[in-house]
């Protein structure tokens, strides 16, 4: 019976990564069954972390945050193998088998909870802990699960995992303004004279704009060239997934450094066709 509940389990996480890791889905089919389950798992806990206070947008921020802490609950008893359902059965098996850190879980939702709390970021080293939160920290869980050859896999994670959240950040521009958030540095902003009301208005002046985001293409530029260095300690499917997955993201990148404007008009994404080519790429690649 608890094979059965456990392939029930598993098939759960499966359909929930299917429907929700649009981007990252193309680089988890690339891994043997156990890591990709194990992977599904993490991402499913994450983005119900992330839901579970998106669906009380209208709250008072101090109850959104509440909601967070049955999260954190369930992570203490993931450690202790206990859970309650199919994501944590799951999650519990791979935080035995790959030794992932109850620190890393509950610091996943400690980004959850910084972004409730904070809708500006003056300088990058505030931003940088974001992403560490948010996603440096989940790199360094699936090199867990990947398997390494060297501890410096972790601190190449957090290169990576920062580079693609500041992607995120210069994607999602125009949809964070919306709802009164800016992520970029203020400090940067000023540097280049974009003002705070010009960005959420959705029409900062072009030059200015173009030179600001020419900046922190740079600068996720930098944290992909560092982080792209996890691929020589970890297998190689495993490399293949990073690598799709990263890729999809460096290649975003690539289409706000043409147009900057881009965000403001339209979700920059990529086609499916575009997806393929950077998963046999990948392939191909990564020796």
């Amino acid at each position: 019976m608890k094979a059965l509940e456990l392939r029930e389990a598993e098939r759960f996480c499966g359909q929930m990564a299917r429907r929700d890791a649009k981007n990252f889905y193309w680089g988890f089919v690339s891994l043997p069954y156990e890591q990709r389950i194990a992977i599904y798992a993490l991402y499913d806990f994450a983005r119900q972390v992330d839901d579970a206070v998106d669906s009380r947008s209208g709250d008072r921020t101090s109850t959104r945050v509440q909601t967070l802490a049955p999260h954190r609950e369930r992570v203490r008893r993931c450690m202790r193998g206990e859970y309650s359902d199919p994501v944590m059965h799951v999650l519990a098996g791979a935080v035995a088998r790959h030794g992932i850190l109850e620190s890393e879980l509950q610091a996943l939702i400690d980004g959850v909870e910084m972004d409730e709390l904070r809708s500006r970021y003056e300088t990058w080293d505030e931003l940088r802990e974001y992403c560490r939160l948010v996603a440096s920290v989940v790199g360094r869980m699936c090199v867990r699960i990947f398997g390494f050859t060297n501890p410096e896999a972790l601190e190449r994670a957090d290169e990576l995992g920062q580079a693609m959240q500041v992607t995120n950040i210069l994607r999602d521009v125009r949809e964070d303004a919306a709802m009164g958030r800016i992520y970029l540095p203020l400090h940067d902003l000023k540097r280049f004279g974009v003002e705070e009301r010009e960005l959420l208005d959705g029409r900062p002046p072009a030059e200015t704009w173009r030179a600001l985001v020419e900046f922190e293409v740079r600068r996720a530029r930098a944290l992909f060239e560092g982080g792209f260095g996890v691929l020589a300690f970890i297998p190689r499917r495993s490399a293949v997934c990073v690598q799709t997955m990263a890729g999809i993201y460096h290649r975003i990148l690539d289409k706000i450094e043409r147009d900057p404007l881009l965000p403001f008009r339209e979700r920059a994404s990529l086609s499916g066709t575009e997806k393929l080519h950077i998963v046999v790429g990948s392939w191909l690649n990564v020796v």
